[in-house]
């Protein structure tokens, strides 16, 4: 496949086994079967390859840490292309061991763009941020030039790799982009974020518990938009640029429960608030034009995409019952909301 000046012949997903490097490596699968795909993902305890399950034979797995060189160096062996979806996500955890989101999201995007800048057949570096390296915002959206103010230990660890990635290619010329998504939902998410929590507890008839008031506001954003505009980014985005991705569709996290409790046929007495959340953003809101401008918008709106997110925890329980049962799921859950 032609891709800009060079012609795509293998592309290594980091975190593939993930929640939206999955779907990445799903949606490549189908739109570009021609070329090669190596999944490099230390499967850690929100790391599942039943994520890929029906695709086995469509990727190579490598089992391994995007801090450790040497399994880098190999991976990368014939990639023209890498997408960097390796993270420590969950903002709760990094309130109580933070120490492990910058190893990871900085010194492991580190680590990534040295062995990156030591091999010349690179033609490409993506690196997936967050919306939530702005910070809060009480009205309007940021732009990509927006002072970065992140509020939790996981946002700041992410802002880190971003800018990381950046003087990466203004010093050494690696030729990056960022890509800053907002908040992702959808099918094969790990229970611990709020709506596969939610409706995992609601499916069990167990509390929901809701962070304060429940008014905090988020963008909403399937997964499978996300891995849609990552392949834009790709194909026709601009070296040395971030990219904001938001879907203008936002909700607070009362209505997403509501809406959950709704779509299951629960009540609402299920919602059990719980002493908010240290440094609770209020509201995230980014403007996405920039990528717009390459051709990309969300193709699925909220009301639709949290059904089909419902349905699809309705109908394949044996894959979150596999999650819920293994120890390190209890332990995350009750370091999260005590």
């Amino acid at each position: 496949m032609k891709v800009r000046d060079f012609t795509l012949r293998r592309i290594l997903v980091t975190g593939g086994a993930g929640f939206i490097g999955s779907a990445f490596i799903r949606h490549l699968h189908r739109h570009l079967p021609q070329v090669e795909l190596v999944n490099l993902d230390k499967l850690t305890y929100a790391g599942n390859l039943a994520n890929l399950a029906g695709i086995e034979d469509h990727y190579r797995f490598v089992k391994g840490d995007i801090k450790d060189r040497d399994v880098v160096e190999r991976s990368l062996d014939g990639v023209d292309v890498v997408v960097n979806f390796a993270a420590e996500t969950h903002v709760d955890r990094s309130i109580q061991e933070a120490g492990e989101f910058i190893l990871t999201d900085v010194y492991g995007v580190y680590n990534l763009l040295e062995c990156v800048r030591a091999n010349s057949g690179i033609k490409l570096f993506i690196h997936i941020s967050t919306d939530e390296v702005y910070g809060s915002i009480a009205s309007g959206s940021f732009a990509e030039d927006a002072p970065l103010n992140p509020s939790s230990p996981y946002a700041a660890s992410k802002t880190g790799g971003d800018r990381l990635a950046y003087a990466y290619h203004r010093t050494y010329g690696v030729p990056v982009i960022v890509v800053r998504p907002c908040n992702n939902y959808g099918p094969f998410q790990y229970p611990e974020k709020l709506i596969p929590l939610f409706i995992l507890n609601a499916i069990q008839d167990k509390p929901l518990p809701l962070y304060g008031d429940g008014l905090n506001r988020r963008d909403w954003l399937f997964v499978e938009d996300t891995a849609r505009g990552v392949l834009a980014v790709m194909e026709r985005g601009e070296l040395g640029q971030a990219y904001n991705m938001g879907a203008d569709q936002e909700a607070t996290n009362r209505q997403i429960t509501a809406n959950i409790l709704a779509l299951l046929g629960k009540p609402e007495s299920l919602i059990q608030p719980v002493q908010d959340r240290l440094g609770h953003d209020f509201r995230y809101s980014i403007s996405w034009k920039k990528l717009r401008c390459l051709g990309w918008e969300p193709q699925v709106l909220l009301p639709d995409g949290l059904k089909r997110t419902v349905d699809w925890y309705v109908a394949n329980r044996t894959w979150w019952q596999d999650v819920i049962r293994k120890r390190e799921y209890v332990e995350h859950i009750r370091k999260s909301y005590v």
